[in-house]
């Protein structure tokens, strides 16, 4: 946040006004707003709580899926819209394209990355890292996956999620240490995403067919079949595999 940075409480006037015409994608509305106004564009909306959301990030919040994404986008880079900036006062940092990811606004990744917002800006939610850790870490599908057409780097784990039978065999290939319990994340992310080649591939290389996921202790079966993933979870339970017993 810079110093010059207009702030608004939400209870503002104006952070009601701006959020509202973001909000219904009202072109027209946000540029009046901006000309009477230009520091709308990059300003912070802040909460009770002390945090706070860009112009931007307002914009990509939850559910997401605004009407007029590109022309919004463009209007609010060409007024001054840091495009990149993070959330204030949250435990992560996450710029708006990871917004658009957790939301599977595909619409508005193309936007945010046709503006020129960096594919790669740590601070997902997930794990610090890049827009596709939080698609894939929330199963948004179809962001993930218009994120890797754009160019977004893919980890092991990534690539295990969304299929990616090739890249998978090209790393292991590439790297033998890949082998056993460092693949049962990768593994249990194939089964979340319904990839069953990708699963079978890593079993096959030592994964841990019963791993549990240390931040909900699911296993491969528990979350495939909370996932739907029907063809995935009777093969799993055809290889033996376990459902997460809960203590006492």
């Amino acid at each position: 946040m810079t110093a010059d940075r207009l702030t608004l409480r939400a209870s503002d006037p104006r952070a009601i006004e701006l959020t509202a015409a973001l909000k219904q994608g009202d072109v027209a509305r946000l540029e009046r707003l901006l000309a009477g106004e230009p520091a709308l564009a990059n300003c912070l909306v802040t909460d009770q709580k002390g945090g706070g959301r860009t112009t931007l990030h307002l914009f990509a919040d939850w559910p997401g899926h605004c009407p007029n994404a590109g022309a919004i986008v463009k209007i609010l880079a060409a007024a001054g819209a840091d495009l990149d900036a993070p959330a204030v006062g949250a435990w992560h940092r996450e710029a708006p394209l990871h917004w658009a990811a957790s939301n599977d606004d595909v619409a508005l990744i193309d936007a945010l990355l046709d503006a020129g917002a960096d594919i790669e800006r740590e601070g997902s939610s997930i794990n610090g890292g890049s827009p596709l850790s939080c698609a894939v870490g929330y199963g948004q599908w179809q962001g993930a996956r218009r994120l890797v057409a754009r160019g977004a780097k893919t980890e092991l784990w990534h690539e295990a999620a969304l299929g990616m039978l090739e890249e998978i065999k090209q790393r292991l290939e590439a790297d033998p240490s890949l082998r056993g319990e460092e693949l049962s994340g990768p593994f249990w992310n194939a089964c979340r995403g319904g990839q069953l080649a990708a699963a079978q591939h890593l079993l096959s290389h030592g994964a841990n067919l019963d791993w549990p996921a240390p931040w909900s202790r699911q296993t491969a079966l528990d979350i495939a079949e909370k996932a739907g993933q029907r063809d995935v979870a009777a093969w799993l339970i055809d290889k033996g595999a376990k459902r997460a017993t809960k203590a006492g």
